[in-house]
């Protein structure tokens, strides 16, 4: 787990996930003393949008966290995609 990663948190992460969440990773907390397999995380909770929403700090069972791809960059709604040619003559 590295800074960007975002996680999938689920009760395999914890007890403490009753509903899973997605968190951008900030940083793993090495000066913090864990359990073995266990890890404390900085990180943003994100919106389904991929938008953070809070800040976190969790404690996680390294074995049932899940990676998973990062969140699209959100665009503004006025946003325009360009094909690079236009064949309307």
């Amino acid at each position: 787990m590295k800074t960007g990663d975002v996680l999938h948190l689920t009760r395999a992460a914890s007890p403490q996930f009753t509903q899973s969440i997605f968190l951008r990773v900030i940083r793993t907390r090495t000066d913090f003393h864990t359990y073995d397999g266990w890890t404390w995380l900085d990180g943003y909770q994100l919106n389904q949008k991929g938008e953070a929403v809070a800040r976190r700090e969790l404690y996680v069972l390294k074995e049932g966290v899940q990676l998973v791809c990062p969140f699209a960059t959100p665009q503004p709604p006025n946003a325009k995609t360009t094909s690079g040619s236009d064949s309307s003559a």
